[in-house]
């Protein structure tokens, strides 16, 4: 089976069992439901469309699928922006899921003027430049302390995710973990939509699930929500806790590649502890 036919099997069954059948006003009943969630033909009723049609589309077995076709399935799951985005990447036929892997990575490298802005925020906000498969391409001197020690790190493990799911120290770093890692993995969920033969998403991808149970379990749910602000908590171990509001910038010479920002309150103790952090000398930051 290809690659796009086994997304987009995958995709569209965990939607459909995601949503209650009373919600859209059809008749539930366990007795009456092999299965949670809606039925093919309900969605194929909903959708305007042949129940053939639509198996067909969810079997990966339909070549082309029009974006009007598209629209009424996305419709009919309630599917949200982000959802919507990652199932017309994956209706695009691609070539067989062994065959990513087989090809060079394609390169991925900061231009010296992004440099230049992150170091030109050195000492007040941290920021990173993250890059597809949520590989950690740049940042400064408080982007590199504010939770994993990047200096320190092998260029391969500078990762978003396979920090997140595989250092020891990411559960401590991270009190609200189980958001951090929902939120990290609907963003690699969206980024392999866009890339789905990516060989560095696909090595990402492959290593977490091989090695990471909760990655698996996330992994599963088929969530796609790519989050580019909010605010999170950091415990971080030589200046305590840090509330910070993070805000993602795609940059529009290297979309592949977003600045990253975290900002506090001025005059706030979190600004006061991201003062200090800068200010050491000795920054080991984990294990």
């Amino acid at each position: 089976m290809l690659y796009a036919e086994i997304e987009i099997s995958s995709f569209l069954k965990a939607r459909r069992a995601a949503l209650d059948p009373a919600d859209l006003g059809l008749p539930g009943g366990v007795n009456r439901r092999r299965v949670r969630g809606l039925r093919r033909e309900e969605v194929a009723q909903l959708a305007g469309i042949s129940v053939d049609y639509y198996t067909r589309i969810e079997q990966g077995r339909a070549p082309a699928i029009s974006d009007s076709v598209l629209d009424a399935i996305a419709r009919a799951l309630r599917l949200s922006g982000g959802e919507v985005t990652y199932l017309r990447n994956i209706a695009v036929p691609r070539r067989p899921a062994a065959d990513c892997c087989a090809v060079p990575a394609r390169g991925q490298t900061v231009r010296p003027e992004i440099q230049q802005v992150l170091d030109a925020m050195a000492d007040t906000v941290p920021a990173l430049v993250i890059g597809r498969g949520l590989d950690i391409l740049a940042w400064n001197t408080l982007g590199a302390r504010i939770a994993f020690d990047l200096e320190a790190l092998a260029p391969d493990r500078r990762n978003t995710a396979l920090l997140v799911f595989l250092d020891p120290a990411a559960r401590a770093l991270h009190p609200d973990w189980e958001a951090k890692a929902v939120e990290v993995v609907g963003n690699l969920r969206a980024d392999s939509g866009r890339h789905p033969d990516d060989p560095r998403i696909c090595e990402v991808v492959n290593e977490l699930l091989a090695h990471s149970p909760d990655f698996r379990r996330i992994w599963e749910t088929q969530s796609v929500h790519e989050c580019l602000r909010g605010t999170k908590r950091i415990l971080h171990p030589r200046v305590g806790e840090l509330d910070v509001t993070f805000e993602s910038f795609r940059l529009s010479t290297d979309p592949d590649q977003a600045l990253v920002t975290y900002t506090a309150p001025r005059g706030s103790e979190t600004e006061r502890r991201i003062r200090e952090l800068g200010a050491l000398t000795d920054p080991v930051l984990t294990a």
